[in-house]
């Protein structure tokens, strides 16, 4: 069944296409429906090699699915029939390959490899309904399809909380469902060694558990006293890389070096600095000891690397890199020697050495390494690839380097963050990337050139699991955003069409439901914006949905809204304090959870702020207005409503429209340093009648605002002020033994009030 395919080719590319709105994820890039349909039957034949995991799996689905039980052969006369057809293709770029045709009496998949059959396969399915019906039809069309990018991922963490062999298969499984081909394989950490490695049993029977965990929020910083852990056997990771492997997704292990290291050293004490003794970490966040840059330290990691890649096929080995404080490291006599001996200027370029050799092991046995974008400090090993998550600067960094990157920034692809109102959502790191914003995301940066971009391989994103303890809960966090990646990712994606894809997005949760899939529905929730009321005193309210235009009911005093509501239909004015509840109802039900928002009023409402320094791209949502919008952030779930710097100050001056008396200011602060968060060093108050001449009204030590908790306010009595400007001094550089320590602190500020 092997043909030529340039005819073909030629022929589809002269067809018009039209993209319809068939519920497709992710979208093809090339889409022909015509009239007609494929009636599937009990009768239709699957023409295929009978040995082929991809028609046995088709058949396995169609059973499964819609209770029929096709029959597969490598030729038949039968009237109905689905064929698999091999193509070649002068083109190694097009392995992923594959066309889809589906007339009246038969349906053909035509691909080059076999994944390029998986994929038409995944098509396919989209296209049946979700339950057996009187009559299967499915529309004719014609599909031409393959990827932009080449790195299609998710990631699990399994080293803050395990997950069976069982829900791994069936985590492999929702990334086959939506194209993806990579699954990085997160298996070592601070909390965790999840590995078996023969040569060192030690790293399973002692760092695969630990005596605690976290409870709650990192802030509250509560344990309990319950052992945890858990490890997989060689055969288990065999087992799970050859089911992958069938459904063409290559698994990336990663081993985290030289830092996120505590459960290794507290069954091999040995290889650290100081000697230990040490307990697998129950603390979230970063811990202090790390690998010792010793002979013997790097003979264990060769040992337990040539283990791993004895294990797993993948071109690339994960190696970590990121997140490793240098405070044992600087007090360390070897590591200082070894830097002199060795013409090292600091301990970054110690961490380079430490990178590079590991690279070259890892080359000579046919491997290259990927890590955190860390690893480009103190200079990039030769072959190493990037993983781009604190933003794209570092991809840009590399690529522009010539090494291969794959994106994954915090901003967009996070799947830990919230996803809908914090409030309404479980505990969750932090941070907030709905659906939308990751259908927006670009994997490949503008600033690149046209030769540059051919380095970024694609993107993933990534599942840590501090908070996400169930696998209830880790579907509940990739779905439905994995499918908005999954768009982008085949490079099909257009953010301005968004309504597009929610729209085909939901006509998949009835396979979810039916597959038992806990998924977010947080796309039902009201989404609110707020704006300036023009001449201050007050802000618009805006609520939006992207269901019925007038579903949503609300109310004003407090009560919880019913279908019996007022019905929104314009911005609400909010001119005195007070709040907002709403839901959206269909049919006099509610399809939302409850939105509630409290507002709070004052002379700053809605006035003029100039900003000396712009707050990060990711935390910047309304930009100076953000500060004077009446809405207070949340502390325990910093979701949205707050302004991020990093590592510069916060300098606002606030033009009040007119003189006015002013007997109280106040400014929001936030504390988060697992998330690199720290209050500020100090904060000045000043007021001023002109804008020329400022008095200083008030300072706070950094002292004050911890007592305060960040919540910093001061009482004065001055009449005639126009202006008020407010400069908060950032914490500096993230001292050792803290998360990120060397990095620059953020400062995360919230409303200015003035009464």
């Amino acid at each position: 069944m092997t043909h030529k395919f340039a005819f073909f080719l030629l022929l589809f590319f002269n067809l018009a296409f039209s993209q319809n709105s068939l519920p497709l994820i992710p979208q093809p890039t090339q889409m022909q429906v015509v009239s007609g349909y494929f009636d599937l039957t009990a009768e239709t034949v699957i023409i295929a090699e009978s040995n082929s995991f991809e028609a046995n799996y088709l058949k396995e689905i169609i059973k499964q699915q819609l209770g029929l039980d096709l029959k597969i052969s490598l030729s038949s006369e039968a009237k109905s029939k689905i064929k698999l057809t091999l193509e070649f293709m002068e083109t190694d770029d097009k392995n992923e390959f594959y066309a889809l045709s589906v007339a009246q009496d038969k349906i053909e998949i035509r691909a080059v490899k076999a994944n390029g059959f998986f994929y038409g396969i995944q098509t396919l399915l989209q296209l049946l309904p979700s339950e057996n019906d009187t009559a299967i039809k499915i529309p004719c069309l014609n599909i031409f399809d393959d990827p932009k990018y080449k790195w299609r991922g998710m990631h699990l963490d399994c080293a803050r909380h395990f997950f069976s062999v069982d829900f791994i298969k069936k985590y492999i499984d929702y990334l086959a469902m939506y194209k993806f081909n990579t699954f990085h394989w997160h298996l070592t950490d601070d909390q965790g060694w999840r590995i078996e490695i023969k040569q060192y049993p030690k790293l399973t029977e002692v760092g695969a558990w630990r005596n605690g965990s976290m409870v709650g929020h990192y802030n509250e910083q509560k344990y309990d006293t319950i052992r945890y852990g858990g490890f997989y056997t060689q055969d288990q990771i065999k087992e799970v890389i050859a089911y992958a492997k069938q459904r063409h997704i290559t698994v990336v292990p990663e081993i985290e070096m030289p830092g996120h290291a505590v459960a290794a050293l507290a069954a091999y004490p040995q290889y650290s600095c100081t000697g230990g003794p040490f307990e697998v970490g129950k603390q979230w966040g970063v811990l202090d000891d790390v690998f010792c840059p010793k002979e013997e330290t790097f003979t264990f990691l060769e040992n337990i690397l040539s283990e791993v890649i004895a294990l797993f096929p993948s071109q690339y080995i994960h190696i970590g890199g990121d997140e490793c404080p240098k405070t044992r490291w600087k007090n360390c006599p070897h590591c200082q020697n070894l830097m002199k001996a060795k013409g090292l200027k600091d301990e970054h370029e110690l961490q380079s050495y430490f990178i590079q050799r590991i690279e070259k092991f890892v080359n000579s046995k046919g491997r290259k390494i990927i890590g955190w974008d860390e690893i480009l400090e103190g200079g990039l090993a030769p072959n190493a690839a990037v993983m781009s998550w604190r933003g794209t600067e570092g991809g840009i960094v590399a690529a522009k380097q010539n090494h291969y990157v794959v994106m994954s920034p915090g901003s967009h692809c996070y799947f830990d963050h919230y996803q809908g109102n914090p409030k309404n959502e479980p505990l969750a790191f932090g941070g907030f990337t709905p659906v939308e914003k990751v259908y927006s995301f670009n994997p490949t940066p503008k600033e690149l050139s046209t030769e540059e971009t051919k380095y970024i391989l694609g993107a993933q994103a990534n599942v840590w699991t501090e908070y996400i303890e169930t696998t209830r809960q880790v579907e509940y966090m990739i779905f439905p955003r994995m499918m908005a990646l999954s768009e982008v990712l085949w490079g099909t994606s257009n953010p301005e069409k968004y309504i597009d894809f929610e729209k085909r997005m939901i006509q998949h949760f009835s396979v979810l439901d039916r597959k038992g899939i806990n998924y977010s529905k947080a796309i039902f929730e009201i989404s609110s914006e707020v704006m300036p009321k023009p001449g201050g005193n007050g802000v618009l309210y805006l609520l939006k949905t992207n269901q019925q235009p007038n579903g949503i009911h609300y109310t004003t005093d407090g009560t919880n809204p019913t279908a019996q509501s007022k019905i929104y239909n314009q911005p609400l004015e909010i001119t005195k304090s007070q709040t907002i509840k709403s839901a959206y109802f269909e049919n006099d039900l509610a399809k939302s959870n409850l939105a509630e928002q409290s507002f709070f009023i004052h002379k700053a409402t809605s006035q003029l702020v100039s900003l000396q320094n712009q707050p990060n791209g990711n935390y910047a949502k309304g930009g100076g207005f953000t500060l004077v919008d009446g809405i207070k952030g949340d502390k325990a779930k910093f979701g949205q409503h707050w302004l991020g710097f990093s590592g510069t100050d916060l300098n606002a001056t606030i033009d009040l429209g007119s003189k006015q008396k002013i007997n109280k200011l106040s400014v929001g602060l936030l504390s988060s340093p697992s998330s690199w968060i720290y209050f500020p060093k100090k904060v000045t108050f000043q007021v001023s009648e002109n804008m020329t001449q400022f008095e200083t009204v008030g300072t706070f030590s950094s002292e004050e605002i911890q007592k305060a908790n960040g919540q910093v306010e001061l009482k004065c009595n001055h009449k005639n002020i126009q202006f008020v400007k407010v400069t908060v001094e950032n914490f500096g550089t993230i001292p050792d033994g803290q998360p990120g320590a060397g990095n620059k602190a953020w400062l995360f500020a919230d409303e200015i009030t003035v009464e």
